[in-house]
Formats: C-alpha cells, sequence, structure tokens
C-alpha cells in the first residue's frame, strides 16, 4: 500500500524523557519524523507534539497503537484527513547584493513576509503558512543565494467548523 503523509497530534504529560522515548519509538522501528514541533499547552503540565510522518494506513495504526500504550501519552489524534489548521514558520537568510534588494522585498511583501533582521549584505526574512507556501518562498529567493535556513517544522489543531485547511 502507498505510504501517505500523516500529521499526528499528541498530547503528552510535560515532564523529562518524554519526547525522548516517542521519538525512540520512531527511531527503534525504522520509521522517520519528518517534521516535530513541541511546546506547552494551556495546561502547563501539558505538552503538544505535533509531528508529519509516511506510513501505509497500518503502519499509522500500529504507531497510534504503540503510542497510547507510553505511560505519559495522553491522547494521540491523526488530523488526517480532518479539517485543521496548519503553520509552519521560516527563517531565511539570504544575500541582499544592491542589485536583488527590490526583488527580495517584494518576494517577501507578496508572500506576507518580513524582514527581520538587515546586513550590509543579507537580510533575514520570517515567514510563516503552509509548507508549500513556505517551500514557495524558499525557491523563489535561491537564486539570490539562501546562506541559512531554520524551519519550525508544522504546529496544528483541528479545526471545530467543516472550513478546510
Amino acid at each position: 500500500m502507498d505510504e501517505q503523509r500523516h500529521l499526528l497530534s499528541i498530547l503528552v504529560d510535560n515532564e523529562p524523557g518524554v519526547l525522548s522515548r516517542i521519538t525512540g519509538l520512531f527511531s527503534g522501528r525504522g520509521y522517520n519524523i519528518d517534521s516535530l514541533s513541541v511546546a506547552e499547552t494551556v495546561e502547563p503540565h501539558v505538552s503538544r507534539i505535533t509531528m508529519v510522518t509516511h506510513g501505509s494506513p497500518g503502519i499509522i495504526e500500529q504507531i497510534k497503537k504503540q503510542l497510547n500504550k507510553l505511560i505519559n501519552v495522553i491522547k494521540v489524534t491523526d488530523l488526517t484527513g480532518m479539517h485543521y489548521v496548519l503553520r509552519e514558520m521560516a527563517l531565511i537568510k539570504v544575500n541582499a547584493k544592491t542589485e536583488h534588494r527590490a526583488e527580495i522585498l517584494r518576494i517577501t511583501d507578496i508572500f506576507r513576509g518580513q524582514v527581520v533582521d538587515v546586513g550590509i549584505d543579507h537580510f533575514t526574512v520570517k515567514v510563516t503558512g503552509d509548507p508549500e507556501k513556505i517551500e514557495a518562498v524558499i525557491n523563489l529567493l535561491k537564486p539570490m543565494g539562501i546562506r541559512e535556513i531554520a524551519r519550525t517544522g508544522c504546529v496544528a489543531l483541528p479545526r471545530e467548523n467543516g472550513n478546510s485547511h
């Protein structure tokens, strides 16, 4: 069966070692994590792990069952196929030669990004959106010369109404 991208939202106890046990479950079985983001929720003792991985429906079902067996896991939700809000942030440091500055600013503006740092010969641009939007900005800035990229990974929450992502 074809592997599919899956977006998992995992509520866990906010305690040392929990993330290590979860990532160990993946690496120990040879599953890759494409994206991983972790932060405290409204409740300080609970963290949300947002994870993107690939696998067949059977593999993902097995992963969810194994995750639910871990003592510090509160709830595992596969957002794949559900309506959700998803965002990622990227910081992109790009060469800003005089002849490219206007183009970099135009691209940043089109994608509703921000220049968050300016140097003598570089701009650092912040862009938020879905991964496809981030990739589009990166592809447009590549000809100018990207020096560094830092990406947050995806964060997502299910929608409470019927709107699509």
